[in-house]
């Protein structure tokens, strides 16, 4: 896969300022990608779901830049105030992207972004904010040059895009569900791109519930990049590399013929498992937090007591994940209102779905 285009540059002063606008949900993986090599690439694949609410809302403001110079020129504004350490992260993304996108440095950008949820707590921010960028990159190439001949080219690439910025972005571009890595029976599966695998959901899964706890709202201690780099030496990555590509293809099955009780097992284990390779990492660091484990326990006595199929999964941080059918949600909510809220910090949490993905939304006025 190349994308590298020299012949995409413009004429700056033919160029009118405009701005392209998407929002993009966040995804939560099922089995987890921990682990990566090259430039982006992942150890082993990974299966999520995309969700709806857990969102960023992402405006590209472009004009033609004022003076040619090296580089690229760029701001970036997290709700409403410039944001430095972000402006000088998205500089670096964008100059990764001039073999792609050689106009990049023609232009002078502005970014405004918010997410709907905390940043940095682990609900996958960098996934949708990257997503969501990507998914503007391709919409002002469409603008600026030809339109792509259909969505399924154009979410390809926003999928390659959004990977060279955040390894699990590359899965948001799509809805329902997506498989990033390179899997035996799965046609068209890469490392470099996620693909969407929807239509092998069974209906139960597509308006599965995705309820997130909010144990700490607080910035995770040790960040995903780091966290994935401390896997080059972890005694138990060879294992797990393997272990994660049986269950990749197990629960692509699971996900088709719609097994709860496989895929809650499946689910809670890659969860457990995930945490326990950042302990066993050297250094070793855990993001799980008391409550975590104690909404934990609360979870596994209500299925235990009613059978209901409520499971749990962990992002790369302590909140909790509550993954459930649309059949049971009523009496799932009832027990998250009084009995998990303790558990929560300002007794918040995110009520969420699954999703259809991306949209362009409506640019407001700088």
């Amino acid at each position: 896969m190349d994308y590298t285009n020299p012949s995409l540059t413009v004429i700056s002063s033919q160029v009118q300022a405009g701005a392209v606008r998407w929002r993009s949900p966040s995804n939560i993986a099922l089995v987890k990608y921990w682990g990566k090599h090259g430039d982006q690439l992942p150890q082993n694949p990974s299966v999520s779901f995309t969700l709806s609410g857990a969102a960023s809302d992402t405006t590209l403001r472009y004009s033609a830049r004022k003076e040619a110079g090296e580089g690229v020129a760029l701001e970036l504004y997290l709700d409403g105030a410039l944001n430095p350490a972000f402006t000088e992260r998205t500089q670096k993304y964008f100059q990764r992207l001039l073999p792609i996108y050689p106009f990049l440095k023609q232009l002078s950008f502005r970014i405004e972004t918010s997410n709907s949820f905390p940043h940095s707590a682990g609900i996958a921010s960098s996934a949708s904010g990257m997503s969501a960028l990507a998914m503007c990159l391709v919409d002002l190439e469409s603008k600026l040059f030809e339109a792509f001949p259909d969505d399924a080219t154009m979410l390809h690439k926003a999928s390659y895009l959004a990977r060279l910025g955040s390894g699990s972005a590359c899965r948001s571009v799509y809805g329902g569900a997506a498989v990033w890595g390179k899997l035996n029976g799965l046609e068209g599966s890469s490392d470099e791109f996620a693909v969407d695998v929807a239509d092998r959901l069974h209906p139960t899964f597509a308006d599965y519930h995705d309820d997130i706890l909010l144990i700490s709202k607080s910035e995770k201690s040790v960040s995903s990049r780091a966290g994935h780099g401390l896997m080059d030496g972890n005694p138990y990555a060879e294992a797990r590399y393997g272990q994660a590509r049986r269950r990749t293809e197990e629960m692509l099955t699971v996900l088709k013929n719609g097994d709860l009780e496989r895929f809650g097992e499946l689910l809670e284990s890659e969860a457990l498992t995930l945490h326990a390779l950042m302990m066993s990492s050297h250094p070793s660091y855990m993001l799980i937090e008391p409550n975590t484990l104690k909404a934990i326990q609360a979870v596994r006595l209500f299925r235990e007591q009613t059978g209901h199929p409520l499971y749990f999964t962990l992002d790369a941080g302590p909140n909790l994940h509550l993954l459930y059918p649309d059949s049971i949600a009523d009496p799932v909510k009832s027990f998250i209102r009084e009995h998990l809220l303790y558990f929560c910090e300002d007794k918040m949490y995110l009520a969420d779905r699954v999703g259809k993905g991306p949209e362009a939304l409506e640019v407001s006025e700088a």
